[in-house]
């Protein structure tokens, strides 16, 4: 399971990692991932952790998620979509990324000397549970 020639191989503990990565819509701070891969590796450390998931994301098997005014959260969905973050909870949830279609060609409008390889879309709101709390 090599992928970009980054993973040598595929450790118990990366392996146990990822699998708790690949839930659909699972998006987990390095802790979250931590206390879950405990339950099945006893002495396994936070900084292991910490580490195998940076090296998970350079192998480009889960994404990080860095938004505004959270911790760092980390997404095994590889398929192209966007994210939704509550302001109140910091609760994240996938947003299909189909209505944006030709997002890359339209944020070249009117700029110059850029190929744009990439993009990252973050909306923000309130959720449900934060507003019935207001």
């Amino acid at each position: 399971m090599q992928k970009s020639g980054l993973i040598e191989r595929m450790t118990r503990q990366r392996r146990i990692i990822l699998e708790e990565m690949q839930t659909p819509g699972r998006h987990l701070t390095a802790d979250d991932v931590y206390e879950r891969v405990k339950q099945k590796i006893p002495n396994i450390s936070l900084g292991t952790v910490y580490r195998n998931l940076e090296i998970l994301h350079q192998a480009g098997l889960i994404k990080k998620l860095t938004m505004g005014g959270c911790q760092k959260k980390y997404d095994g969905g590889m398929h192209r979509h966007y994210h939704v973050r509550c302001i109140k909870c910091d609760k994240v949830q996938d947003v299909s990324a189909e209505a944006f279609q030709d997002l890359n060609k339209a944020a070249l409008h009117g700029v110059d000397s850029f190929e744009i390889i990439d993009h990252e879309l973050e909306f923000i709101g309130i959720c449900d549970k934060c507003r019935v709390k207001e």
